[in-house]
């Protein structure tokens, strides 16, 4: 999962989201700082009316929350969804262990505007939603 920040940068840039069971999200406020959620067929699902989408929580009697606005939830998007995302501009992902016992970094080279461009990261997600973004900007 990508950092709250990345997954903000990403919106802002135009990523757009249609949620599906198994998203990771976050509701904006104070009160939910920190908290992440997951749709679930079960418990969160997406509604859809004709004003626009909201996420709705079904059988919660712990707290008092019936629905989210899309807009109000920030989606955190798995590795294997930035991975999609990225479609044809992806070329590699490779790992690096420094040293012996030294910390493991990820690289995804992704070739955006014809050029082969590297994205490093502790976390592979984290690299891959540097490089769509840069996608997504080098289009807008």
């Amino acid at each position: 999962m990508i950092s709250t920040l990345l997954a903000s940068r990403l919106r802002t840039a135009g990523l757009t989201w249609a949620p599906s069971s198994g998203d990771a999200f976050e509701i904006k406020g104070d009160d939910f700082e920190g908290d992440v959620f997951t749709v679930s067929d079960m418990t969160i699902e997406p509604q859809h009316y004709p004003s626009g989408t909201i996420l709705g929580f079904n059988g919660t009697t712990e707290w008092a929350l019936d629905s989210v606005s899309l807009e109000d939830a920030l989606w955190l998007p798995r590795e294997d969804q930035l991975r999609e995302l990225l479609r044809g501009a992806f070329v590699s992902l490779a790992r690096l262990q420094e040293g012996l016992r030294g910390r493991t970094v990820y690289t995804v080279v992704a070739r955006i505007d014809g050029e082969d461009r590297r994205y490093t990261s502790d976390h592979a997600a984290e690299a891959y939603g540097e490089a769509l973004l840069d996608l997504i900007q080098s289009v807008n």
